[in-house]
């Protein structure tokens, strides 16, 4: 489902995929090759959510951002970079993700956290509110602490889940055209 909030509607190319039992409202952009998996909800409404290239949103993920405020002007916009896999059941909520990072199934990013390039957020994974990632590790637990240096192998291999999914979302536009 897409649709508007307060005359605000999202926006979004047709090599974006979004599943019709996913909800994307409100003050949503979604770059080119994006996929939305079923039962996700991107809800920008009340602050803005924006997706980057080739990323994809998996079943169940909670998107949603903190709304501006006088302790808070800017209030908490989610941003997610290119080239990022979310997975299954993950809650992101007013968060920074750049560009090549997986966030594991399960886990849940607070109002704040900023995860840098190049980050493998293990499943199940808490990272509380403001807490800075920093490029090129391993974290895991609740709350998240860094793990180790990732490998060669498990950097390229963003790259081999964004592509993977966008050749999916592919797959799946050939099948409802």
């Amino acid at each position: 489902m897409i649709r508007p909030f307060k005359k605000i509607t999202p926006i979004f190319s047709e090599s974006v995929y979004v599943d019709e039992q996913a909800s994307v409202i409100g003050d949503v952009e979604l770059a080119n090759d994006v996929s939305i998996w079923p039962g996700a909800v991107l809800r920008g409404d009340v602050n803005k959510i924006r997706v980057g290239l080739r990323s994809n949103i998996q079943d169940n993920t909670v998107c949603h951002v903190e709304h501006k405020s006088t302790w808070n002007p800017q209030g908490c916009p989610l941003r997610i970079g290119d080239d990022v896999t979310v997975g299954h059941s993950v809650i992101l909520h007013g968060c920074t993700i750049e560009d090549r990072c997986l966030i594991g199934m399960g886990s849940i990013v607070l109002d704040g956290a900023h995860i840098q390039s190049e980050v493998l957020l293990g499943a199940g994974s808490l990272v509380p509110q403001g807490k800075i990632l920093e490029s090129g590790y391993l974290y895991l637990g609740s709350p998240v602490k860094q793990i180790r240096k990732l490998t060669d192998e498990e950097l390229a291999h963003f790259i081999y889940s964004s592509t993977h999914y966008v050749k999916l979302k592919n797959e799946y536009l050939e099948k409802i055209i």
